[in-house]
């Protein structure tokens, strides 16, 4: 019996149909990458494809390990030869090899976000452009989606004719770059938008690629925006045997720059294109799936198609509404306590999904007092915990020492006594001879004003010079302890003795252990365990990457982060219009954002595989103010005959009400769907105890807070969760909501007059 005859017949035929532009539109749970693994093993073992002729794209390094390792078992022997990664890992090791034609050098830095956040900064510094007019975060949206669209500066300064705010974020985006250039680094947008360059400007480089990759696979097309569409056009302009894989109804990130319409419109783009639907669904009830199908089937900038699965029926999809948002995590959190408590399910088979990461705070506050075991995705990252951030600017100094931000972050790390005041004549230094930072600090005896200071430079830059030295000889996590060593930053922690001093310790350990499993990792694929593959590998990670599927606990994350996940159980809270769908896209009553909210809602409901529960609060407090929110309308669409309204409703906090049972309030969808919104679809009615309008809250006159006394990057100190670092603080009118990322409770979001954190 062949492997491929444990395929459907949509999924053989997608398989087998391995010459030319190729459409899969693949629904939720369907059995999409063991379709592209089998495509890849047919294309070996049956067509007698060179694996080094493969290319396979993903989204995720998680996505893109799990294919390996299939195709690996499918295959065999010559796997390892195949392309499995996602598109910016791809796209690295091509500008690796072939930067250089653009004029950077291929020991490039990769910035994250917060290294452009500090790139910004210069820049404002250097244009004296007001923050209070252009904010620092807008201004970086901006470029990062004119790369997306493979605008350049000139572009954007073109397009920008004599809108005097146009052509400002125009001229910021043009210093930008040349500090990136300068610094032969590149951001994440970089990644894709250089390497298309590369092609478009280098037709030899191009026509290499196009003769290494005859067989391109690309999976979650739907999710591609410009600079990638281009990017796989030009490698598949040649031989046209591109096979994308994507479901429409599950496009959610327009806001990244996702462009639906690569997938809505891949036939003509690609003239010729056949076309397989895989519609059979491996995950979800029969309940989950129609219940999903019903809400999709409102959107109508879509291609045509249902799920169907032969699993069981199972459990009805459950809405329960509460007074509000804590009552709405009390209940979350006990009806986990309750199932593992019986044995009837593990913390790690529950997922909780939100719209905003605003909405994490009340469960984390709920599960820590429960002593439930949780990770919230979307967290601070672990690379970017200060310790960790200090060692790579080490390393990367190391391997690139034009990387002006990384050389400037460890000057004074640990303290040497060169002041702010130095640092500023070092880089006028650099700035007027055109060098970099490093090299003005190897000029130190040329710098009349800073003799004081030219010892301890020196010894800076022989430091580094030694490391460099070393580098060239020694693994890298020989590296990591040497720089650990010389520098004395274990010594200093050690000598600190406190518990926060301990857990970054812990994180130093932790980032030993990973440059060890990055080279044993390299070992077992074959392949050179450099410094810069390192640097690149960490720079790469991603939240979702860092989720042990082995480890008993819940996850926390927003509909976003779920995308291409699955739980047994999952919560999608806070369904109530103003949260999901949000105001703003409400108040911009335009079609296209209420439709990619409802592809979001679709996303979150398909990730169950056993029981769905839909929670929703009558009052939520959002920046500061108590609102009242009607339920969402797309709880309205949904069929009525399979939703179980629960048997109690909360009315005051810590009291419940008799038990109640649900009538016919709700307005649910009937079994054909609705097109568009009708006023009555998301509105309360007077019938159902789940949705009546509550009455007016008591009125206070509430002073605003006075102002902090600490800024973001300040040290703090909280009575219950202890040390940490300020991440953000935003007036919420009548008070400042903080978010501090603490040294062992993660980050948390609290309102400053209540927190009373301490600056320390």
């Amino acid at each position: 019996m062949s492997v491929y005859d444990n395929l459907n017949p949509p999924q053989k035929e997608a398989v087998l149909c391995t010459e030319g532009p190729l459409l899969i539109l693949a629904g939720a749970g369907s059995g999409k990458t063991r379709v592209l693994t089998h495509r890849i093993a047919y294309l070996i073992s049956e067509k007698g494809v060179n694996p080094w002729n493969i290319l396979a794209i993903t989204f995720t390094n998680k996505a893109a390990q799990e294919m390996r390792e299939r195709v690996n078992n499918l295959v065999g022997e010559g796997a390892e030869s195949i392309w499995v990664s996602t598109f910016h890992s791809a796209c690295v090791r091509i500008l690796r090899r072939h930067i250089d034609f653009l004029g950077y050098d291929n020991h490039f830095a990769i910035y994250d976000t917060d290294d452009q956040k500090n790139v910004m900064k210069e820049v404002y510094r250097k244009l004296e452009i007001d923050t209070k007019l252009f904010k620092e975060r807008a201004v970086l949206a901006e470029i990062s989606h004119a790369k997306e669209k493979l605008i350049s500066p000139a572009d954007m300064e073109k397009e920008a004719g004599r809108d005097r705010t146009a052509l400002v974020v125009a001229n910021a985006y043009r210093e930008y770059e040349q500090i990136l250039r300068k610094n032969n680094a590149l951001d994440f947008d970089d990644l894709i938008a250089r390497t298309a360059e590369l092609f478009e400007k280098h037709p030899q480089v191009l026509e290499y690629y196009q003769e290494r990759f005859r067989y391109i696979l690309v999976d979650e097309y739907q999710d591609t925006n410009y600079a990638q569409f281009r990017f796989v056009s030009l490698l598949a302009s040649k031989y046209r045997n591109l096979c994308v894989v994507g479901d429409d109804d599950q496009s959610i990130y327009r806001f990244r720059g996702a462009d639906i319409q690569n997938i809505l419109g891949f036939e003509h783009d690609f003239p010729d294109t056949r076309i397989i639907r895989l519609e059979q669904n491996y995950r979800s009830t029969k309940n989950i799936l129609q219940c999903a199908n019903m809400v999709i089937a409102n959107n109508e900038k879509r291609k045509t198609k249902t799920l169907w699965t032969e699993n069981e029926e199972g459990e009805k999809i459950h809405f329960r509404q509460f007074m509000n948002g804590f009552e709405e995590a009390e209940y979350v959190v006990g009806e986990v306590q309750a199932a593992v408590r019986t044995g009837e399910a593990k913390y790690k088979d529950y997922a909780v999904l939100y719209r905003t990461n605003a909405q994490s705070r009340m469960f984390e506050e709920k599960l820590l007092a429960a002593g439930i075991p949780y990770k919230i995705v979307g967290a601070v990252n672990f690379y970017a915990r200060r310790e960790i951030k200090d060692l790579l600017a080490y390393m990367r100094t190391v391997d690139n020492s034009v990387d002006d931000l990384s050389v400037r972050r460890i000057l004074n790390v640990p303290r040497r006594g060169i002041g702010d005041r130095t640092q500023e004549v070092l880089q006028d230094y650099a700035d007027e001879y055109g060098i970099s930072f490093y090299d003005a600090l190897c000029q130190i005896d040329e710098i009349p004003t800073l003799k004081r200071s030219a010892g301890k430079i020196g010894s800076f830059v022989s430091m580094i010079r030694m490391l460099k030295t070393k580098a060239e000889d020694c693994s890298v996590r020989e590296l990591l302890e040497e720089i650990i060593s010389v520098t004395g930053y274990r010594d200093e922690l050690e000598k600190e003795g406190t518990e926060e001093s301990e857990s970054r310790l812990e994180n130093i350990d932790e980032l030993i252990s990973t440059a060890q499993s990055f080279m044993d990792a390299a070992k077992e694929e074959g392949r050179e365990a450099t410094l810069s593959a390192f640097l690149e590998e960490i720079a790469l990670v991603s939240d979702i990457d860092t989720v042990d599927p082995g480890q008993d606990y819940m996850l926390l994350m927003t509909l976003h982060s779920a995308k291409g996940l699955e739980f047994p159980r999952v919560f999608m809270t806070g369904m109530e219009d103003g949260v999901f769908p949000g105001y703003g896209t409400i108040m911009s009553g335009t079609q296209a954002d209420m439709e990619e909210e409802r592809r979001l809602c679709y996303v979150g409901m398909t990730r169950a595989m056993k029981q769905l529960t839909l929670t929703a609060a009558r009052q939520r407090m959002i920046r500061g103010d108590v609102q009242f929110n009607k339920t969402s309308r797309f709880i309205h669409e949904m069929p009525r005959e399979i939703v179980d309204l629960g048997h109690t409703v909360r009315e005051t906090s810590g009291s419940v009400k008799e038990s109640m049972k649900a009538r016919s309030g709700l307005p649910f969808a009937s079994s054909k769907p609705s097109r568009g919104f009708s006023d009555t679809a998301p509105g309360i009615y007077r019938n159902n105890p789940y949705t009546h309008v509550p009455k007016p809250a008591k009125q206070f006159q509430v002073t605003a807070a006075a102002k902090p006394d600490y800024q973001e990057g300040d040290r703090v100190v909280h009575m219950k969760f202890g040390t940490g670092v300020v991440k953000s603080i935003v007036s919420g009118g009548r008070d400042y909501e903080v978010t501090v990322d603490f040294d062992r409770a993660g980050i948390k979001k609290m309102f400053a007059a209540f927190a009373k954190l301490k600056k320390i």
